[in-house]
């Protein structure tokens, strides 16, 4: 499969590792804090808090899935906790904003964070005004990526035609819904221990290494305004 731009109206982006570059290491503060969270709800030592952390990721697609479901845990209480971040590793990036601002058709971030905490990485990174939109969890109603539902959410309140948008991504697991929508999807490769886990090759239409230099790529292109 091959991408295709020409035809993209509306184009949606993971957050975290996606619109920052994993070298920043930002989530690994989120997941030190989530452990600490589970150790303190459970009573128990760090090596189970991160075992039953990584068990309620995987099985439910957030740790938070996981607590609410078993824990009945506030949502709002957890993510305040584990988003109470030091963001001074993000740094504004103009010329990301410049190459995002300039795709055609608008710009939506789907994320499984909440809403306050992406408008914190939006504007440490100075994008704030470079989206027209945003789908979080508390939207998903805490049934996160690669939940359908999820996906049937954000394109019923954008108005999104799935043929004309496409879907960037650094977890591989969550592209495969939006290919069965008729997105285009984009898997961005980190090369991380969780990344490729439930990889559909048939659901990947680019593998791109560097978002970065992947929007450079379309500038030289012609397919920035």
């Amino acid at each position: 499969m091959v991408f295709d731009p020409s035809i993209v109206d509306c184009w949606l982006f993971d957050l975290d590792n996606t619109l920052y570059p994993a070298t920043t290491r930002m989530f690994d503060q989120i997941d030190h804090r989530m452990g600490a969270y589970i150790a303190n709800l459970l009573g128990c030592d760090d090596d189970e808090a991160r075992r039953v952390q990584k068990l309620y990721f995987h099985d439910h697609g957030t740790t938070l899935s996981g607590l609410m479901h078993y824990h009945e845990v506030s949502p709002y209480e957890f993510l305040e906790f584990v988003h109470d971040i030091d963001m001074t590793p993000l740094a504004a990036a103009p010329r990301l904003a410049d190459r995002i601002t300039r795709l055609p058709g608008r710009k939506i971030v789907f994320t499984n964070g909440d809403a306050p905490y992406a408008e914190k990485v939006l504007a440490a990174l100075d994008l704030s005004d470079c989206f027209d939109g945003m789908w979080d969890i508390h939207a998903m109603n805490y049934r996160p990526k690669p939940e359908p539902s999820a996906y049937h959410g954000v394109i019923e309140a954008f108005g999104i035609v799935p043929e004309r948008a496409v879907f960037v991504e650094d977890s591989a697991r969550n592209l495969a819904p939006a290919k069965a929508l008729g997105m285009q999807t984009i898997w961005l490769d980190l090369a991380t221990e969780w990344g490729d886990r439930a990889m559909d090759p048939a659901a990947i239409d680019l593998v791109i290494d560097d978002f970065s230099e992947w929007l450079d790529a379309l500038a030289r292109d012609g397919v920035l305004g």
